[in-house]
């Protein structure tokens, strides 16, 4: 008897290049946010720095949502391939490496050893580990039945976006999961929505291809501007909270816009020969798509962390820069973080094959019990 999850194996085994474009978009405009840091105090007041936030509000609905895309897909197509389980443990190796970087983060500013609850401290590092390692157990429970998958997905986005309001009457020490804070700048609610819907997004991508992702996005879209619309609407049916954090038609327009984006880089790739060599500008935004999480960390420490006590573009900038001056220290910071992730990612490929052919040797000279 065949099931009513039945499906043909997915159209492509091809990465999607949009989703790496859009990573790679987010962290160029990540690296802009956290430099604003370099203006003065009355530029970082401006018309135009307001501006420029609200564009920059964008940035970790990406994020989130390229992290369950990928995870979804990837359990999707694995699980057509039947090489699930190893899929599996390579993605909790990932998360594993998402969290000890957003550890060592927290310990660039905080002091750990003497306060470990600074550990717990949920920054978009620890809001990014901990959301895939609550989305890929249901996506690899599953990914067999994509159908399915994708309905759950959607779902339980909406519901996190329609508790979020809830979030901030908790208290105690579960409001870091659910309510932001100086201790939570990115709490579960409503990020872990953005992960569902790019876990949905991801299974239609997976499951039927390139089309059925953009029905899924432009379905999306859709929803999300409709949901800007009811904005007072939406407030309306809350206890009192903070608009432009957890109400879901604040989420709305952020997942409308992300889906915009994404379909509008989703057009881009399709007018891309196959088989052509990428461009210079190609490859300096997937280099920041594929090594995201070495660009946050590099970024990061040559921005605000004084290498051996000594340089930092904050020390020897910060709040004290112009525009012209910030746009110079913005190009030099990005200049320097792309390198370092092209060296990282030279490195990586060196350094994991050899510590995976060391992990074999070693399974086979174990005795059997």
């Amino acid at each position: 008897m065949k099931s009513n999850d039945a499906r043909p194996a997915p159209v492509s085994q091809d990465r999607v290049r949009a989703i790496d474009w859009l990573r790679g978009i987010a962290v160029l405009f990540m690296i802009q946010t956290h430099a604003l840091a370099l203006l003065t105090p009355e530029l970082r007041k401006t018309v135009w720095v307001g501006r420029l936030l609200k564009i920059d509000g964008l940035v970790a609905p990406a994020f989130i949502f390229s992290a369950g895309f990928a995870t979804a897909l990837l359990m999707v197509r694995s699980a057509a391939g039947g090489v699930l389980r190893e899929r599996v443990r390579r993605n909790l190796r990932r998360i594993g490496e998402v969290l000890a970087v957003a550890t060592l983060v927290n310990w660039a500013w905080f002091p750990l050893l003497k306060e470990p609850v600074w550990i717990f401290r949920m920054d978009i590092l620890q809001c990014v580990g901990v959301c895939l390692l609550i989305v890929m157990p249901v996506a690899a429970l599953l990914a067999s039945r994509p159908r399915l998958l994708s309905a759950v997905a959607f779902l339980l986005a909406m519901a996190t976006f329609a508790v979020s309001p809830f979030g901030e009457l908790v208290t105690g020490p579960w409001a870091t999961l659910t309510n932001k804070s100086s201790f939570a700048p990115f709490p579960l609610l409503p990020w872990l929505g953005f992960a569902w819907l790019g876990a949905f997004s991801g299974t239609m991508a997976g499951a039927w291809g390139r089309a059925g992702l953009a029905k899924a996005l432009v379905g999306l879209a859709v929803l999300g501007f409709a949901g800007m619309m009811a904005g007072d609407f939406l407030y309306s049916l809350y206890p009192p909270h903070r608009f432009f954090v957890a109400n879901p038609s604040n989420s709305a327009v952020r997942f409308a816009w992300v889906c915009t984006v994404l379909l509008g880089l989703m057009w881009l790739e399709a007018r891309v020969p196959a088989g052509s060599q990428p461009s210079r500008l190609r490859r300096f935004v997937e280099v920041f798509g594929t090594s995201s999480l070495s660009a946050y960390f590099f970024h990061e420490m040559l921005l605000f962390y004084r290498t051996f006590g000594v340089f930092s573009f904050q020390r020897f900038w910060g709040d004290r820069s112009d525009w012209p001056q910030y746009w110079l220290l913005l190009a030099a910071l990005i200049l320097l973080t792309y390198l370092l992730c092209v060296v990282t990612d030279r490195v990586e490929r060196v350094v994991r094959p050899a510590l995976r052919g060391l992990g074999d040797r070693v399974t086979r000279r174990a005795p059997s019990s």
